[in-house]
């Protein structure tokens, strides 16, 4: 049995731990790209390192799978997983803005089973927003318990973007984090009714955020409507999917062209 609580604790220690470097408060910090086009900065690997270690002595038999930890097979040889981004919406970290978050997903047997996104400086005078949702009993914000979307028409959906294409303009823009996780948790609050991606993606972006959809009555597929699953030998999918129940069948057959277009 986890420690709940304890992994609580964590999660939101590793917040205190980026709070403490965020531009937003005036704190320097040092960033660089990885790769063109994806930011890294010196928290990121703060907050990984801290996750990484007080994880795995919360959990030793869990395998470990983390978007700034070198991947490695032997977290495939343990049904249990973590899937963590240690700051997702990491732009919008370096650049001082609030749309960003710690997202910790534990993976059972390729299903998440607790996910936790942390996002300390939305809502900053409640503490932040603490999304948690365990499978198969549902899943909150700072205590309240929450309901996905029950939009039932596609056109008018809210969509958390900052442009549409033009087979999309009978959508609705709303406000965008940064962070997938914390868009597709916007589904999960009722405060969207869509979030579709179409590239390839990383597990450890969606984990978390997927079971909170899930377990708020959201629908969570890949781009195509089908089902995810984690801890892959290759840990990534195409595209994510993220509705009110009553409009995802409309959504995936107006993405389907699109969807094999870009997956090619």
């Amino acid at each position: 049995m986890i420690d709940r609580d304890r992994l609580e604790t964590i999660v939101r220690e590793a917040g205190r731990i980026a709070l403490a470097a965020w531009p937003g408060d005036g704190h320097a910090l040092e960033s660089w790209e990885k790769t063109p086009g994806s930011p890294v900065c010196t928290a990121d690997l703060a907050v990984d390192s801290f996750l990484k270690r007080e994880l795995q002595a919360l959990l030793p038999a869990a395998g470990w799978l983390s978007e700034e930890t070198t991947d490695t097979r032997e977290r495939q040889q343990s049904e249990l997983v973590w899937l963590v981004d240690p700051i997702d919406g990491t732009r919008d970290y370096i650049g001082g803005r609030t749309g960003w978050a710690i997202s910790v997903a534990l993976v059972n047997t390729r299903r998440p089973l607790l996910g936790y996104l942390y996002a300390p400086v939305r809502r900053r005078e409640e503490g932040g927003e603490f999304w948690f949702a365990e499978a198969g009993k549902g899943a909150w914000r700072n205590g309240a318990r929450l309901s996905a979307s029950r939009r039932e028409a596609l056109p008018g959906a809210r969509v958390p973007a900052r442009k549409l294409a033009r087979e999309d303009a009978d959508l609705v823009l709303v406000d965008q984090p940064n962070s997938i996780a914390l868009r597709m948790a916007m589904v999960a609050a009722g405060e969207a009714d869509l979030l579709a991606t179409l590239r390839w993606g990383y597990e450890w972006d969606i984990a978390a955020a997927g079971l909170i959809a899930r377990e708020a009555g959201a629908a969570v597929t890949d781009a195509f409507g089908m089902p995810l699953n984690y801890n892959k030998h290759d840990p990534r999918a195409f595209g994510v999917l993220v509705s009110s129940n009553g409009i995802h069948a409309a959504a995936v057959e107006r993405l389907a062209e699109r969807a094999a277009r870009h997956s090619a």
